[in-house]
This record gives structure tokens, C-alpha cells and sequence, in this order.
């Protein structure tokens, strides 16, 4: 019984040590917050559909504003952004709607980003090593094509890959710049659709087309990146 409970106390006493580093205690707040938003996304119930076109009128010369913000707010908030884009054109219509979920997009991969590199990027810069060092290495020199090639693979929600991001040495303007091109195929098609679901019949069929390009935009991107990968492996011939 003691000598089994050796091994449990010396990792109890590395994780003290560990806890008492800043970045650790500032990583481990970053997780704690993760953590609350995934709990509060599941208890809080999520309002109707056919009552959002009320709040623009509500709101009235401040809807924009609202709803870019609270847009972004909700994603940082780990909600799916297709929940927030389709409230979005179920609100103002798929081309207003569309442009707030952008705006929305936009803000909230900043914010995600800036909260994982204030809270995450000295914790993991401290400890990766080997594989994970060459993979943070790739995220640093990662251009804006990386980026929508992450962005399209359904690895995680909209903003737990913002926080990610934030926790590697990547570079801020690609990272936005990628974010947004590979928001806008689906912020448009599911705007339409949302504007569909509020207003049926006001919406052509055709206006949610364009939620089928990131699907063909991921597979070209991921078959370019495959190749690129390939010909780095096998070095100049």
C-alpha cells in the first residue's frame, strides 16, 4: 500500500511545483474557462427561432452593432457559429445577416486568440518537445492557406480553435485573415438559410448554395496541402 502510494505522491508534488509557475496557473485558468463555457453551453436553453426577428426591432439603430458584438461574444463563448450565423440571417436577412456573422467571426477569433496567447502560449512554449515542438514550428510559419485548411477540417467548434491558436507561435494576421475567408462560403449559406427559416418562401433555394463550397473548398485545400507536404518530404530530386 505505501510503495503503490509513492508514485501518486511524487506526481502530487510535481503538480504543486508546477502550479506554483505562473504560466502554468494562467494555463490552468484558460482550461477552467473552457470548462465554464461548455458547462453553461449546456444548461442554458436556446431561444426560438421565430423570436429573433423581434430583437432587431427591439434594438433598433444599435442591431448592428449588438449583433456583431454579441455575436462574437457568444462564439468566444464556445456556441457553434453555425447557431450564430443562422440567427444571424434569421434576424437581418441572408446578405445583412451574412456580413454581422463575419463582423461577429472576425472579433472572435481575435479575442479567442489574444486569451490563448495571454493565457496558454508560455505554458506550452515552455513544454513541447520533439513532435510537438516541429508542430509548433508549423503553426508559426503558417500561412493564411494553413489557416483555412485548419479552419475547414471539423476538428473543433469556431472558437475552442481560436483559443488553440492562441497557445502556438502563430502569427495573428494570417490567423484572421484565414478565419474569415473560411468563414464566408458558410456564413453565406447558412444566413440564407436562417432568413428561410424565419421568412419561408421569402428566400430562394439557390441563396444557400454557397454553404456547399466549404466542403469543396476543404477538399481541394487539404489535397494541395497533402501535396505540398509530399514534395517537402521527398526533397528537391
Amino acid at each position: 500500500m505505501t510503495g503503490a502510494a509513492r508514485p501518486w505522491r511524487r506526481r502530487s508534488r510535481r503538480f504543486a511545483r508546477m502550479l506554483r509557475q505562473p504560466s502554468a496557473r494562467r494555463f490552468a485558468l484558460l482550461l477552467l474557462l473552457l470548462a465554464g463555457f461548455g458547462v453553461t453551453l449546456l444548461l442554458v436553453p436556446h431561444p426560438d427561432p421565430h423570436d429573433l426577428p423581434r430583437l432587431a426591432h427591439s434594438l433598433g439603430g444599435y442591431a448592428p452593432a449588438v449583433a456583431v458584438v454579441g455575436g462574437a461574444l457568444l462564439l468566444v463563448a464556445l456556441v457553434p457559429r453555425t447557431f450564430v450565423t443562422l440567427a444571424a440571417g434569421a434576424i437581418f436577412g441572408p446578405v445583412q445577416g451574412a456580413a454581422y456573422a463575419l463582423g461577429a467571426a472576425l472579433l472572435a477569433a481575435a479575442i479567442g486568440f489574444a486569451v490563448g496567447r495571454l493565457l496558454g502560449r508560455q505554458f506550452v512554449a515552455e513544454r513541447v518537445r520533439g513532435r510537438l515542438a516541429r508542430l509548433d514550428g508549423w503553426f508559426a510559419r503558417q500561412s493564411v492557406l494553413g489557416v483555412i485548411t485548419v479552419r475547414l477540417l471539423p476538428i473543433a467548434g469556431f472558437g475552442l480553435v481560436s483559443y488553440g491558436y492562441g497557445t502556438t507561435g502563430a502569427r495573428v494576421l494570417p490567423f484572421l485573415a484565414g478565419s474569415v475567408i473560411a468563414s464566408a462560403p458558410t456564413a453565406i449559406g447558412y444566413a440564407a438559410i436562417g432568413a428561410a427559416v424565419s421568412s419561408p418562401g421569402s428566400i430562394n433555394w439557390y441563396a444557400a448554395a454557397p454553404a456547399s463550397l466549404g466542403l469543396i473548398a476543404s477538399v481541394l485545400i487539404i489535397h494541395r496541402w497533402w501535396r505540398a507536404e509530399r514534395q517537402r518530404r521527398l526533397g528537391p530530386s
